[in-house]
């Protein structure tokens, strides 16, 4: 029979989804909608995403233009923006607000280089303990008389595999963001 890695590159996969989705949040010079991702502002007494409330667009590389759909959040939102951790204080005119985003400075840019690093350790992580799940399944079944010693061999390689392949591509996607942030 042998054990099915299909699970667990699909648990690896998400890991990736998740770690760049958690990337797009780090601002570097350039303006992305996604550094709103995790903005919330109260709305009729709940938390609600700024990009569900407004249309978000980038007007230029440095500019984010927010036109809430009801002008009535327009305070809100910006109150939300000045409490956020996003670093850019939001130009309300009445209508939208602009957040222009600032030259990163040399030490904030070392800065975002480190937390995207730390955050690539985590999700590197995140997909060895996947591994280990993994491998104790292998040895559950084993021990179970599923597996013989062979099929136990080629399944954890196979897992390895699989998690040597999700590395990488961590540290490819985490290369790839400190070139972004490093970038003047």
């Amino acid at each position: 029979m042998g054990f099915n890695t299909k699970d667990t590159e699909a648990k690896m996969s998400k890991t990736i989804a998740s770690y760049e989705q958690n990337l797009a949040t780090i601002r570097a010079s350039q303006a992305n909608p996604a550094v709103l991702a995790r903005v919330t502002f109260d709305y009729w007494g709940s938390p609600t995403e700024i990009t569900s409330m407004a249309d978000v667009r980038v007007s230029d590389a440095k500019t984010l233009t927010i036109t809430p759909y009801d002008k009535t959040t327009l305070k809100a939102i910006e109150k939300a923006l000045l409490a956020s951790d996003i670093g850019i204080t939001p130009n309300n005119d009445g209508s939208v607000i602009r957040l222009i985003f600032p030259q990163l400075t040399e030490e904030r840019r070392k800065e975002l280089a480190k937390q995207v690093q730390k955050m690539g350790e985590e999700a590197k992580v995140a997909v060895r303990n996947i591994r280990r799940t993994a491998n104790d399944e292998i040895k559950k079944q084993k021990k179970d008389g599923i597996l013989t010693e062979d099929d136990v061999k080629d399944a954890e390689k196979a897992v390895q595999d699989i998690t040597d392949k999700y590395i990488k591509n961590i540290d490819a996607v985490s290369a790839a963001k400190e070139k972004e942030i490093m970038k003047v």
